[in-house]
């Protein structure tokens, strides 16, 4: 079930490389499978920037990597997840440092001069020697990071105005409103917040009329193992009021205030965020925190495929495939306002269904249009029964399964049998529905994930 409205979901870290071992195996068998839906009213409704994405803090630790955000191609990814969140936060956003005085790296200023004259978000390519270069130098980055991430020595960066207008000029090229986390580890002997490098940033931002929103740290709770410092909820509170009143001197009425961004909400945790709450819950607009499924360096295809991993958070289901065209498919085709879909009989663990209006920004559906969602754990086909009141009705299959013989460890996926890739850096692929004559199953291969826009549903719910 989605998160109540009040609360903000952001999706955090890469969806990255899939378990090792998972290999989606032949159909054995095809089971009928009866849906129950109930459309009267609706169960919840859901932000339309649902879902969304970061770029860990970890990029600006070199700041010539941003330059990536330059790329027209990234871009054009990115647009076509909005209206969304852009979080740029992460563990290192408790030991990056502002220094407006800071040049701007020849990277930077390779890709700006670039752009002269030029319409920021209309920016041509970033230059091919620069590219090559830092695509050769980043794999070298990297294992400097996940050293300093296994070793838990973090140590401070700062970063430039060029940094920042990196960010900036991303996410609002691509739609996306920016969320930016604050280093919440400067203090002063005391352990009071010191707000002066937050005070720096926040002023050039308003100078140059950034609509960005803020958090303040990355999971307090863990501050103890990162840095030897411990917070209380109690102070956190009181840092937050501190830079409420922060937002309200610098920025307009828009920006918001997220957070605690606290980790696993249990043990300690939990009574840190309760503190918090009770101290500062009245300044901020959105309450946050982070949801781990698995340990990502030892998960196995098992921990993805079990239903009992899977009931520890929904959106854990688009781990089960290559994820960009999946999320594409969700923003294309899913509404806001959520109704209850239901399996009849046993199948409920390993056979996920969910249920939203559809998407009326889609050009092809209209209102009261339903759009039902499924993910098949089982290793054999399933085929979906929909409730009678339906059963006639014209339907559009979206069905999304791993490309070639390594199954759900490929880096591709199929549409309806047709491997998605963009047509050039500015260009995503057509998303092809697949008309289903009145009357069919909604066959569900095995370890597949599909989107069944259900056409003429006349539901009131979604009028």
């Amino acid at each position: 079930m989605p998160p109540p409205p009040l609360l903000l979901l952001l999706l955090l870290g890469p969806l990255g490389p899939l378990p090792h071992g998972a290999v989606a195996g032949p159909a054995q068998a095809e089971d009928a499978v009866e849906l129950h839906f109930s459309t009267e009213r609706p169960r919840q409704l859901v932000s339309p920037a649902f879902l969304s994405f970061t770029i860990d803090a970890n990029l600006a630790t070199e700041p010539r990597f941003l330059t990536f955000l330059g790329s027209p191609k990234l871009r054009t990814l990115a647009r076509g997840l909005s209206p969304a969140y852009l979080r740029f936060g992460g563990t290192k956003t408790d030991f990056l440092i502002f220094d407006p005085h800071k040049e701007p790296t020849f990277e930077e200023r390779s890709y700006w001069q670039s752009q002269v004259n030029q319409d920021t978000c209309k920016s041509g390519p970033i230059p091919s020697d620069v590219e090559k270069r830092l695509q050769m130098e980043w794999p070298f980055q990297e294992q400097l990071l996940l050293r300093e991430q296994y070793q838990r020595e973090f140590k401070n960066s700062t970063y430039s105005k060029s940094s920042v207008d990196m960010l900036h000029a991303f996410a609002n090229c691509s739609g996306l409103h920016l969320i930016f986390g604050l280093n919440a580890l400067l203090r002063t002997a005391d352990l009071q917040w010191n707000s002066s490098n937050a005070r720096l940033l926040l002023d050039y931002c308003s100078s140059k009329s950034y609509n960005i929103s803020w958090e303040l740290g990355n999971e307090p709770n863990s501050f103890w193992k990162k840095a030897g410092i411990f917070i209380d909820g109690l102070q956190l509170g009181k840092d937050f009021i501190e830079l409420r009143k922060l937002l309200e001197k610098f920025t307009s009425s828009s920006a918001k205030l997220y957070g605690p961004d606290v980790g696993q909400p249990r043990g300690k945790t939990v009574k840190m965020l309760s503190s918090f709450l009770k101290a500062g819950g009245a300044v901020i607009d959105s309450v946050t925190w982070h949801h781990y499924y698995v340990n990502g360096r030892i998960a196995t295809k098992e921990d993805f495929l079990n239903p009992d991993v899977l009931d520890t958070f929904i959106v854990s289901v688009q781990k089960v495939l290559q994820d960009y065209w999946l999320s594409l498919l969700f923003k294309k085709l899913v509404g806001t306002t959520v109704l209850m879909a239901s399996v009849k009989g046993p199948e409920r663990g390993k056979l996920r269904v969910y249920l939203h209006c559809t998407n009326i920004n889609h050009p092809r559906y209209k209102e009261g249009d339903l759009t039902l969602y499924a993910l098949n754990l089982h290793n054999v086909t399933k085929r979906l029964l929909l409730p009678s009141h339906l059963f006639n009705k014209q339907v559009d299959k979206y069905l999304l399964k791993p490309l070639g013989p390594d199954g759900l460890l490929s880096k591709s996926v199929q549409l309806n049998g047709q491997t998605l890739r963009m047509v050039d850096d500015q260009t995503l692929p057509v998303l092809t529905e697949k008309p289903l004559r009145p009357g069919s199953s909604l066959g569900l291969p095995p370890f597949s994930y599909g989107f069944f826009v259900i056409r003429n549903a006349k539901v009131a719910a979604c009028i």
